[in-house]
């Protein structure tokens, strides 16, 4: 499934973003969030150089219903707040990808790693052109869950190549001497060893209709 990295100028109406704009040197990092009816309710934690003007600041927000401070420092805050602006939040749940966290704002931006389908990913991506969120894909790649792909015993002659040097540059190890290891005939690890390499460069190349990317 596509691995997608993501940076976001989070929009000035969002508290947080207007906030870390007015302290571009303190990181908030959000620990927790979750949609509740009309508003989120998230958990971030502010660390900065002086964090009492920043944890003042918070409930002047008109787009801040509630905070509560759980604990505080002299540069370190532990807030737990709820917004009626859940941006991010919301269009990641229309999207229906689930947020991954922690997330660490600074600046206005931040940086957001999402697994999910391409058709999803490229959902996510109307919906915050939709609530004019700015984006920039700063990358995407294919995971493979080669453990759940393939069989118990393709698995570990893959895992035994792997450590024994097989597929390094220059190989460390010979197909004689991988089939030692493993306790097979050289040709049954080589036939082997291919469909277990077939299988996961297939997974790989292939798009999830089955078509090749």
């Amino acid at each position: 499934m596509p691995r997608a990295t993501l940076s976001l100028q989070i929009p000035e109406q969002v508290w947080v973003s207007a906030l870390s704009k007015q302290y571009p040197d303190a990181e908030f990092t959000v620990l927790a969030a979750m949609p509740a009816d009309e508003t989120g309710v998230g958990l971030v934690e502010i660390t900065a150089d002086d964090i009492e003007p920043i944890v003042t600041t918070i409930d002047g927000y008109d787009t801040v219903v509630s905070v509560t401070i759980l604990e505080a420092q002299a540069d370190r805050a532990l807030v737990q707040f709820e917004t009626t602006e859940p941006l991010l939040i919301r269009s990641l749940s229309e999207a229906g990808i689930p947020l991954e966290l922690p997330i660490t704002i600074v600046d206005g931006e931040v940086t957001l790693e999402l697994t999910a389908p391409r058709e999803k990913l490229s959902e996510l991506g109307e919906l915050l052109e939709q609530f004019g969120i700015p984006f920039d894909l700063l990358s995407i790649t294919q995971s493979i869950d080669t453990q759940s792909l393939l069989t118990d015993e393709q698995y570990e002659l893959l895992e035994t190549a792997i450590d024994r040097g097989y597929y390094d540059t220059p190989r460390t190890c010979t197909l004689t001497e991988l089939a030692d290891a493993v306790g097979l005939a050289k040709s049954t690890t080589s036939e082997k060893l291919h469909r277990a390499e077939g299988k996961v460069i297939k997974e790989f190349a292939t798009g999830e209709d089955g078509s090749l990317e």
